[in-house]
């Protein structure tokens, strides 16, 4: 494994190693203003939501490591105390990377990557109209990390008001996380995309405890062939589960005929099985599963 000592890199090199390995980052595509009214248009993906009460949202422009400078979305925030973070999906991307370029101050970034003007509600920073969830904020404090090259600078930032595209919206007007279609950004030039090829539910620990992995039977948490996904899947019900005496598994029965006589072979393919069960959610079977190869 390398290790290193942040001590003994350049910043430069921090930053490459961190951006790699802290991904993906979700991306604020910020628009503020200045004094004089000129509009500014620019992505950080150093930015997450920190608290839903009050809504705060943090996003960080960070001094340039290579001159030290600061971005003017940092300089606009300090001047007019406002912001509009705009979530980006896939079809704004080569866009949105086009406003990252370093446009001389007073440059719209929105005429540059062709994106439109849509007035706020509450705000004086515009909105970008293309952009399917809208966040207007206003700008609580702006702290400084730091005064050299790398340097971040947290906008801590209040959502006053949220505007959703209502094609992205379920039946019960909650956002449908399949129909965003969120990019994200990693290390170097790599992007992801997040749609229903890539996205996956885990059942969140609830009010009620999981029984915890400690508590499953040894011949299952010292299994080769369940990984620790599985044993966490397992570990997540509330209440040791029982053999059901109704349970019948065709599959299991074959098993059961041809590995009758290999107890560790026969084991090895329950807990295959167990995973088939596993990778589609159905934790209930693959527990009957897993107890009926303990009686067998």
């Amino acid at each position: 494994m390398l290790s290193l000592n942040l001590q003994n890199l350049t910043p430069s090199e921090i930053q490459n190693y961190l951006q790699h390995a802290v991904a993906p980052r979700p991306i604020a595509f910020a628009s503020t203003i200045d004094i004089d009214g000129n509009v500014n248009l620019s992505p950080f993906s150093f930015f997450n939501l920190f608290s839903s009460n009050p809504p705060i949202v943090i996003f960080s422009p960070a001094r340039r490591v290579r001159d030290n400078t600061t971005k003017h979305t940092l300089q606009n925030v300090l001047a007019v105390a406002e912001v509009v973070i705009n979530v980006v999906d896939y079809n704004m991307l080569q866009q949105m990377s086009l406003a990252s370029c370093e446009f001389t101050k007073g440059e719209n970034e929105f005429v540059k990557a062709g994106f439109t003007e849509e007035k706020a509600t509450m705000v004086k920073p515009p909105m970008v109209k293309e952009s399917k969830i809208k966040l207007e904020c206003k700008v609580i404090e702006v702290k400084p990390l730091g005064t050299e090259g790398g340097a971040g600078n947290l906008v801590i930032c209040e959502v006053l008001y949220m505007h959703i595209d209502e094609n992205i919206l379920d039946e019960n007007k909650k956002i449908d996380q399949t129909k965003i279609q969120h990019i994200a950004r990693l290390g170097g030039d790599w992007y992801c995309k997040v749609d229903e090829s890539n996205l996956f539910k885990v059942a969140k620990p609830n009010v009620q405890l999981g029984i915890g992995i400690d508590k499953l039977p040894q011949a299952i948490r010292s299994s080769k062939i369940l990984t620790g996904n599985h044993l966490g899947q397992l570990a997540n019900v509330h209440d040791m589960p029982v053999i059901d005496a109704a349970f019948e598994n065709d599959v299991l029965k074959q098993i059961v005929q041809y590995f009758s006589l290999n107890p560790k072979e026969m084991e090895e393919e329950t807990h295959r099985l167990a995973i088939k069960y596993l990778d589609e959610n159905n934790v209930d079977t693959a527990w009957q599963v897993l107890l009926s190869n303990d009686i067998i």
